[in-house]
């Protein structure tokens, strides 16, 4: 039988479309729905309607759910986001007879941390285990895809005008993964040869976000660029006066919470679990180079 994929237009969602052009697309919204025009099996549903997204998940065998955020606006909140689909969907894949649950979680995920994304996404997990269906939640760092918001934005980055680049906190540690090696870790999660429970995922390597930006500039073929190290209270001071002038802010202090933690872990375990083989940095950079029609 084939899979579900909520949330299935965003990066990973569509590179899961390609793997498992069978599966079953799960979107919110009509203009969701477009941007997978040509998907042969597009549903659109309330992810918080329990009735509707059994439905959806009728006939599949497994789910996987690839619904979240790490900034709130006016009309998202992170409980809208995370906990209550993440409890519509604890229902629905028991009514639908769904023998697994994949959920792509994100590093930090800690229902005790201060950071409100990093405990909802938390609470969301222990909601998923509860649900009576096996549920595996891969934890996953920055995550970089050929024409993705995270590699561009890392390329910008490294070709800063006149040479000069501008980060909060210069040295956390990043770790970022090749989104080709999540969705080969999302398919063997799928396995009912995977216990059910928690893994954290990264890629091979964890550096200093400077050194992340010269290793970019190094796979762009230019001289890095020399990186200035904001302070990140002046980012958080940044993030609440924009929270307090516009109605969905373009950066939040969460979300500024979630960029900077720093991911350093060792994701062997993981890796070898799943029976995965993670992709070099250097080799995840080439990957993901900017094309010229690409949004770097």
């Amino acid at each position: 039988m084939p899979i579900a994929i909520t949330g299935a237009n965003g990066h990973i969602g569509r590179r899961l479309l390609r793997a498992q052009p069978d599966a079953r697309a799960i979107v919110r919204s009509e203009r969701a729905a477009a941007t997978l025009a040509g998907h042969a099996d597009v549903r659109v549903v309330d992810y918080a309607d329990r009735a509707a997204l059994a439905s959806a998940c009728a006939g599949c065998d497994a789910i996987v759910h690839l619904v979240g955020i790490i900034r709130e606006g006016a009309n998202a909140s992170f409980n809208d986001a995370h906990e209550r689909p993440a409890e519509a969907l604890a229902h629905a894949a028991r009514d639908a007879g769904a023998s697994r649950i994949v959920y792509l979680s994100i590093l930090g995920a800690d229902p005790r941390s201060s950071n409100a994304c990093l405990a909802s996404r938390a609470r969301t997990e222990a909601i998923l285990a509860d649900s009576g269906v096996p549920t595996v939640a891969l934890r996953v760092p920055m995550v970089l895809g050929e024409d993705d918001y995270a590699a561009a934005a890392l390329f910008r980055n490294a070709r800063a005008a006149k040479r000069l680049a501008f980060t909060f906190r210069a040295g956390s540690m990043e770790q970022p993964i090749f989104a080709g090696d999540v969705v080969s870790a999302i398919l063997a999660a799928l396995s009912e040869g995977i216990a059910p429970g928690t893994l954290e995922l990264a890629g091979p390597l964890a550096l200093p976000r400077r050194d992340l930006i010269a290793a970019a500039a190094e796979a762009l073929g230019t001289e890095p660029a020399h990186v200035l190290s904001l302070p990140l209270w002046l980012g958080q001071a940044l993030a609440w006066t924009l929270e307090r002038l516009a109605a969905n802010p373009p950066l939040t202090r969460a979300m500024l919470g979630v960029l900077d933690h720093d991911d350093d872990i060792d994701p062997t375990p993981a890796a070898e679990a799943l029976g995965i083989h993670l992709t070099p940095l250097a080799e995840t950079l080439q990957l993901v180079l900017p094309t010229k029609g690409g949004s770097a």
